[in-house]
């Protein structure tokens, strides 16, 4: 099926990437509801994965200076993972940054999905941590 994704802003994503990201993150990976929305979910840009009428998958950019942005909360629905929606997401969200000028994109990878990462030239830096209570590694793409 195909699978369209459009950026939003947040006003307009979060009655569909709230639901998603409270799916994977706070009911599946256990990570804490304190911690899954912030004060940078307003200020970031939001991809979004339509299949049909449903959204099923999300991500964000969040500018950290003229040339640096770092993309994060990336989630997909567990039925629709491993159907390529992942790197839809990251490539929609590395095109927006580089029609903004980024010329470097960082993300804090969950260690499982640092070979996905790997795939779109991401490279690992700096060792493991907890984040939320899951292992971690920061990755940097520099375009």
């Amino acid at each position: 099926m195909h699978t369209l994704i459009l950026i939003k802003p947040w006003q307009e994503a979060v009655i569909e990437a709230y639901p998603i990201r409270k799916a994977v993150f706070i009911e599946e990976q256990g990570v804490p509801e304190t911690m899954e929305l912030d004060e940078f979910d307003p200020i970031a840009h939001h991809a979004l994965a339509y299949q049909g009428n449903a959204c099923i998958g999300t991500a964000r950019l969040l500018a950290l200076s003229d040339h640096q942005a770092r993309i994060g909360r990336m989630a997909v629905l567990s039925t629709f993972r491993r159907q390529g929606i992942g790197g839809q997401l990251l490539r929609a969200l590395l095109e927006n940054g580089r029609s903004q000028g980024i010329t470097e994109f960082e993300l804090h990878a969950q260690l499982s999905a640092v070979p996905f990462y790997e795939q779109f030239g991401f490279i690992a830096q700096g060792p493991i941590y907890d984040e939320a209570g899951i292992a971690h590694r920061d990755m940097i793409l520099i375009i």
